[in-house]
């Protein structure tokens, strides 16, 4: 499946404040939570509704509502964490997991430290949430891991994704729908997207 890029100014707008240098880790932090708000709202458009029985202040009345328990949101940490906030204010009752990586800096590959989902994981549709989608490794081994636990329907939502990711993940999980503020040019020689942002997770937390 071709990935869903968001096209729409205020994207554009918020992309270019989380881009630039000089902007601080509160409000790198806030824009991030933004832009994955917005992606989940895509991301969403095609779940299942329920139709309820409900009374306003005039009648009664058939309406359609979400069921919450059948979605969980898994952020990859760290710098998914900066996803959740934003994605829990569309879905406010979703269970939360978290998967655990690092990208060894020499072979560029994930390695697993932490993985921990919520129960019947398998009847859930999942969105992974990482807000860089560079070389592809984690990503791949993320939906790989949930696979693995049954779950047959999984999204990936990221804010900015670089070509050569996109490419491995697709080749890997060609079933699985990306979701994306934008698509870079390239990686470096280190594995970073560029133009792209630097390290998601220290400008998140301020650790660099």
């Amino acid at each position: 499946m071709e990935p869903i890029v968001l096209n729409h100014p205020i994207v554009e707008h918020k992309l270019t404040v989380l881009r630039d240098k000089r902007t601080g880790t509160k409000e790198f932090r806030e824009i991030a939570g933004e832009l994955a708000t917005l992606l989940c709202y895509e991301a969403m458009k095609d779940a299942d509704l329920e139709e309820v029985e409900i009374e306003t202040p005039m009648t009664k009345m058939k309406a359609k509502k979400l069921n919450e328990q059948k979605y969980a949101f898994v952020p990859v940490l760290r710098a998914g964490l900066s996803m959740v906030d934003g994605i829990l204010k569309v879905v406010p009752n979703a269970k939360i997991g978290h998967i655990g990586m690092y990208r060894n800096e020499e072979t560029l590959e994930p390695v697993e430290y932490y993985f921990k989902v919520p129960k019947e994981i398998e009847n859930r549709e999942v969105l992974v949430l990482d807000p860089m989608l560079a070389t592809g490794g984690t990503a791949v081994d993320a939906i790989s891991q949930l696979k693995k636990r049954g779950v047959k329907k999984i999204k990936f939502l990221s804010i900015i994704a670089a070509p050569e990711g996109l490419d491995k993940v697709q080749k890997v999980h060609p079933d699985v729908q990306i979701y994306c503020a934008t698509v870079d040019e390239h990686l470096n020689d280190v594995g970073y997207i560029v133009p792209g942002l630097g390290d998601a997770g220290d400008r998140i937390y301020g650790t660099k």
